[in-house]
């Protein structure tokens, strides 16, 4: 997709820096990358959050069915 957009140029320069990209084009597309998979792990935390993991095994337990 194509898309005219105003970024700072600085904004730019330090993306393109920081994420070791070739172009501008590869720079923006590693940082979206980035945000989303960030936003995905903070839903995630969030709903382990709001519902812990319980476990219902202690660790003697789990060895025991291990070694059957």
């Amino acid at each position: 997709m194509k898309v005219t957009a105003i970024i700072p140029d600085e904004l730019v320069r330090e993306t393109q820096i920081l994420s070791n990209a070739r172009n501008i084009t590869d720079a923006m597309i590693i940082a979206l990358k980035n945000y989303i998979a960030l936003q995905k792990l903070k839903a995630m935390g969030e709903a382990i959050n709001e519902k812990p993991l319980q476990f219902s095994y202690t660790a003697g337990e789990i060895r025991d069915l291990n070694r059957q």
